[in-house]
Parts: C-alpha cells; structure tokens; sequence
C-alpha cells in the first residue's frame, strides 16, 4: 500500500511539473512575441522609418510587416496607423532609386488593415482619414492585353494613376483597380471592385461596384441614375422594392454591411 502511494505521489508531481513547464513555456513564448512586436515596428525614429521619404510624427507599421520597397518615393502622414503584413512598394523592384519622384502618398490618420497590399508604378494618392479593413488592394498597374497570341504575362503593363479621397472606408478585401478615382467620404463595400470614377458621399458595392446609396441635399437616397439596360443595380431594386412595400418614400439611413 504505501509502494502504491509513493508510485501515485510522483505520477502527480509529474503532471503538475509537465503543467507548469507548458505555462512557463507558453508565457515566455507569446511574452518574447509582443517584445519582437514592440521592437520591430517601423517608426519615424527608427531606421526603418527614415528609409521613407516621410514618415510622419505618430505614425507606426506593425511587425512583421509584408513586402516594403520604394521607400524613398512614399510618403506616410501623421498618425497612420499601418498593420502587420501590409505590402507598401513604389516602382518596379526594391533598391530603384525613387527619390526624385513621389510614387505613393497615404495622408494623416489613415488605418492599413492587416494583410493589404498597395502596389504603386506611377502615382497612388490615399487622402487623410482613410481606414480600410484587411486584405485590401490597391494598385495603379495592371497587365497589358493588346496582343491575344501573346501570354499576358509577357506584355507591357499599363499604369494608370489612383486616387483615394480623404475620409473614406474600404471594407474587408475590396479591390482597388487602375485609374480608379473615389471622391471624398465614400463608402467601399467588402468584396467589391472598383474601376473608375466614383462620387463623395455615396456608398458602392460589388463587382464591378456600383453606387448603391448617395447623399443629396435633402439626404440619403437610392441612386438616380440607371445602369445600361435602364434599371437600378439589383441592390438598389431591392431596396426600393422594400420600400414600395413598406410605403417608405425616401432612405434615411446609410447602413449598409460592411
């Protein structure tokens, strides 16, 4: 019997100390994590952060960050709050010499989610008070298609210049596409594309994206205007179908899911 003890006394202190070993363990790893965090991320006064052509006073890139190249043609305002693996490039290939020029702007108090990519040739101009959520994608280049026998990969590619007005939201993996010109205060719904020229203040979605909701004078509103076969977008004919039934005349609220 007291054999049988002893055997059942050490097989316990076994466990506790296999227990305590996993939580030292488990504290040391995720402790020593958030010190590699803290002294990774990218501010002004870090090498990291003089390598841009500006980087502003508060402003801060998470670590680990994605691909960054062409800092010495990108511009960060104050107070932008840039995520981990987000890709920042200008140019072609890392180690261009891009001082001359100014390839990508990001304004003050901007919000880079997580994972996003913004992919500069030519000119990306993101205003002040930009938040987008994860896994954006912005670019001002896209692959050339002017010879059908060629694989695409092969042929020139065709820039076209960005532009982001300020106060606007991207939602979670919206597109961003080459010469695309978002006016001010716009909403960007998740999962949309976006080409061309789009309004201030007005909500858009899906792909292409499409005005779904704009502010008048007097208001939120259903688009006015109609797509080419002379009927709202399908989100837009929903809307005005709940509100044929429910007698509602006009939109009062922007909501939208984002």
């Amino acid at each position: 019997m007291g054999e049988n003890t002893l055997v059942t006394w050490w097989k316990l202190l076994r466990c506790r100390a296999g227990t305590a070993r996993r939580e030292l363990i488990w504290r040391a790893v995720h402790w020593g994590w958030r010190e590699f965090q803290r002294a990774g991320s990218v501010r002004p006064d870090t090498p990291g952060g003089r390598a841009f052509r500006r980087f502003g006073a508060g402003s801060s890139m998470a670590f680990p960050a994605g691909a960054v190249f062409g800092e010495g043609g990108i511009e960060i305002g104050d107070d932008t709050l840039i995520g981990a693996l987000v890709t920042i490039s200008a140019g072609l290939v890392p180690g261009q010499d891009l001082s001359p020029y100014l390839v990508l702007r990001i304004g003050d108090r901007c919000v880079i989610g997580r994972g996003s990519h913004i992919v500069a040739h030519e000119s990306i101009e993101i205003g002040d008070d930009v938040w987008t959520g994860p896994y954006v994608y912005i670019t001002d280049q896209n692959h050339g298609y002017q010879d059908p026998d060629t694989p695409i990969g092969r042929q020139q590619p065709v820039n076209r210049p960005v532009t982001i007005g300020a106060g606007c939201w991207l939602g979670a993996g919206a597109i961003v596409l080459p010469g695309s010109r978002i006016g001010r205060n716009v909403v960007i719904a998740a999962g949309s594309v976006v080409r061309g020229e789009i309004p201030d203040r007005c909500v858009v979605a899906g792909v292409p994206a499409k005005i779904v909701r704009e502010h008048v004078a007097d208001g939120w509103r259903l688009p006015r205007e109609r797509d080419q076969q002379g009927s709202l977008p399908l989100a837009a004919n929903r809307l005005a179908d709940g509100n044929r039934r429910t007698g509602a005349g006009r939109v009062r609220s922007a909501q939208w899911i984002f």
